[in-house]
């Protein structure tokens, strides 16, 4: 009985190996299979926890398995071998999960990204222009009005720039290592562009209007009040500064009309801007739209008959750029002084207005700005005998003078400085004060005669 029992299990055993060596063979059993590409496709959180799972407990189930076999004293049968054998030799490790110490330095790499963006849109010139405008104005709203940088910053974005500055030293280091290798001709220009403080538009608003102040008067300026103003402030800076403040009715001595309340028209101009949009039609007209072009062509054609007319002119007209004082010579009696452009009066007598085809004017106003508002002979600035200049309105639209208007028929005083306002444009009136002197005292000569 012992010697058939052996004998069987022999046979079995024999039966057992050629079974799994025909299914070798056969390719039944599925192999482990590995890509031979550098990069897998990661798997999300769920495949990675049931794939770990499933595996886990087919790995208890075959261990069991095989120790209950081995209590047993039997061996182990075909199917249960198979079950061993798909059963993986490798314990799968779980998913891990992201530590936040891998977060923060994903996020420690991005910064510098957006550090040197911001270094490249942020000059040094402007890092330089923001530090001056802030520690004139300790306000910067004002900063981001009144500053002109090399590209178009929002108020927001000033803001993150300048906390950047005080804060964050890695930004301040680069930006202070830049604005030290600027050259000292750019340094001294940028300095000069500085807003001026309220203290200083303080002392200014002392400077009466109606005085007739010079070089030597904000030199003293200067002088006596070396640590209110900035240290690149100038003479000349602090008089075109005087100019504009006095234009816009900022000095102390300078009081602003109020508006009229209610629906009341302010001026005529705004009652005939009124009519002229009532009267607009959105309908399109293919004849009118041809008689505009030709007529455009034949104004562009009269543009430049009067460019080349332009050394016949009585009044030169020079560009300028800024507010520098004008240069007199020994002919030019008085400078009309605008935005753009300025008249040399080198005349006793000469017209202003809107020059056309048929009316030729001594000053055209319509290089200065839009000019459809003012009369082709708007009016007339005369020198008398005595050195005194007066104005003379002789158009439809009133002319202001240092805010005083001056009707139609009427005339008024011209002094130094004086601002003139015709149709929104403004100008600076401004005499030669040797010329006048010697008319003046040859007219005093002669008088006794």
């Amino acid at each position: 009985m012992a010697s058939g029992t052996a004998s069987r299990s022999e046979d079995e055993e024999s039966l057992a190996g050629q079974k799994r060596a025909s299914s070798q063979a056969l390719g039944t059993i599925p192999k482990r299979r590995s890509s031979s590409r550098f990069i897998k496709r990661k798997k999300f959180d769920d495949e990675l926890v049931e794939s770990s799972l499933a595996k886990s407990s087919t790995r208890v189930k075959g261990a069991g398995g095989v120790e209950s076999g081995r209590c047993s004293g039997s061996e182990p049968s075909s199917s249960e071998k198979k079950k061993v054998s798909k059963a993986p030799s490798t314990p799968v490790p779980p998913s891990p999960a992201p530590t936040p110490g891998l977060t923060k330095r994903v996020k420690k790499s991005k910064q510098p990204l957006q550090v040197t963006k911001d270094l490249g849109r942020w000059k040094p010139a402007d890092d330089l222009l923001l530090i001056n405008a802030v520690l004139q104005t300790n306000d910067l709203t004002s900063v981001h009005l009144g500053v002109k940088f090399s590209c178009r910053f929002t108020l927001r974005e000033v803001q993150e720039r300048w906390y950047a500055l005080l804060y964050d030293p890695v930004i301040s280091k680069l930006a202070c290592q830049a604005m030290r290798q600027l050259h000292p001709e750019a340094i001294a220009a940028i300095q000069s562009k500085a807003l001026f403080s309220k203290a200083e538009e303080q002392l200014l608003s002392k400077v009466g209007s109606s005085s007739q102040p010079t070089l030597e008067t904000f030199q003293d300026l200067l002088h006596r009040h070396p640590d209110a103003f900035y240290l690149a402030r100038t003479a000349k800076a602090l008089q075109a500064h005087w100019q504009l403040m006095k234009q816009y009715y900022l000095l102390e001595d300078q009081t602003v009309q109020p508006l009229p309340k209610g629906d009341q028209v302010l001026n005529f101009s705004d009652a005939e801007d009124l009519i002229d949009d009532s009267k607009l039609k959105d309908m399109r007209d293919e004849v009118l739209e041809h008689e505009l072009t030709v007529a455009d062509r034949r104004q562009k054609r009269e543009i430049r008959q009067l460019e080349q007319e332009l050394h016949k002119w009585q009044v030169l007209v020079d560009s300028i750029t800024g507010m520098s004082s004008p240069d007199f010579d020994n002919q030019t009696l008085a400078v009309l002084r605008g935005r753009m452009v300025r008249y040399l009066m080198r005349s006793r007598e000469i017209t202003l207005g809107r020059a056309t085809k048929d009316n030729q004017i001594d000053v055209d106003l319509s290089l200065e700005g839009p000019a459809w508002k003012i009369s082709r002979k708007q009016g007339v600035i005369k020198l008398k005998n005595n050195g005194d200049f007066f104005i003379a309105n002789e158009g439809r639209r009133p002319i202001y003078i240092d805010g005083r208007p001056v009707l139609c028929g009427s005339k008024w005083r011209l002094s130094n400085n004086s601002v003139v306002e015709i149709a929104s444009l403004r100008f600076v009136f401004l005499i030669n004060q040797d010329l006048i002197a010697l008319i003046r005292a040859e007219a005093a000569k002669i008088a006794p005669q």
